[in-house]
């Protein structure tokens, strides 16, 4: 059951994503984001959860800084359900990250995978990672990160989903709102404005650990063979990631062309 916010709730209407049925409230995120800009994050979840209770969900990657975000949202939504999407790539180091803080945070942890396993893929259509050209990239990650991301957000009956996107990670992320819509749901960032030094403080406030991979001089990663460590010689952190040729992996980018026509004019 959805709790609608009274300022930015104009109608509830029936949308129909990806083959399933559920209440939307059509809501003015123009107006959301000029009241929420500065909220803090706190604030942020609060609102989320109060205006979409249990379509409510977060995902994660176990990342350098996941902690954050995982901490923050589960201080007030103890049993959100927490997407993983599980490339079956991930360093040994991420899985037992990622074990160490569902046990300490007893996260309600929802893992979801490609149905065509790694040795199938490569069986099939190669290792794509290691073509090194941007279409192979993408093809990977549609096959390993988008497809089960979709089916968890259907399975799961999401009408908003939580994330801990920060504006000066990449490009794109700078131009999004702190409430957006993708993939015909409302998307919050609650830690958008954040910079690396609130990251900091914020674990060292709470005494939660960064990915282990941080000491190595890693600032972002992924999967085994497409991160590695930060360079005297790299520009920007996401160089480390994708052979320096992406910065995004589909995961947080418009699904329809519709959807990046609306980001392009909106800036949300």
């Amino acid at each position: 059951m959805l709790h609608n916010s009274p300022i930015a709730v104009q109608e509830n209407k029936q949308y129909n994503h990806q083959g399933y049925r559920y209440h939307l409230p059509e809501l003015d995120l123009e107006t959301l984001n000029e009241e929420f800009g500065q909220a803090d994050a706190h604030t942020l979840v609060k609102w989320g959860y109060e205006t979409f209770g249990e379509g409510l969900i977060m995902t994660t990657s176990f990342g350098i800084q996941a902690a954050v975000m995982l901490h923050l949202v589960t201080s007030i939504v103890p049993n959100i359900p927490v997407i993983w999407i599980d490339t079956g790539y991930l360093p040994a180091e991420t899985y037992k990250f990622a074990e160490e803080l569902t046990e300490r945070l007893k996260l309600n942890l929802k893992v979801y995978q490609s149905p065509i396993s790694p040795a199938r893929m490569e069986a099939m259509y190669g290792r794509l990672w290691a073509e090194k050209d941007v279409d192979s990239l993408n093809r990977y990650d549609q096959i390993r990160k988008v497809e089960p991301m979709q089916r968890a957000l259907k399975e799961l009956r999401a009408t908003s989903w939580l994330t801990g996107l920060r504006g000066d990670q990449t490009k794109h992320r700078q131009s999004l709102g702190r409430i957006g819509k993708q993939s015909g749901i409302y998307k919050i960032l609650p830690i958008l404005n954040w910079n690396a030094r609130d990251i900091y403080q914020y674990l060292t406030a709470h005494d939660l650990p960064y990915h282990p991979f941080f000491d190595l001089g890693y600032t972002t990663v992924g999967d085994w063979h497409s991160s590695r460590p930060l360079t005297a010689d790299d520009s920007d952190e996401r160089d480390t990631r994708f052979h320096g040729l992406k910065q995004e992996c589909g995961l947080h980018l418009p699904q329809t062309q519709a959807e990046a026509q609306s980001l392009d004019s909106s800036l949300l």
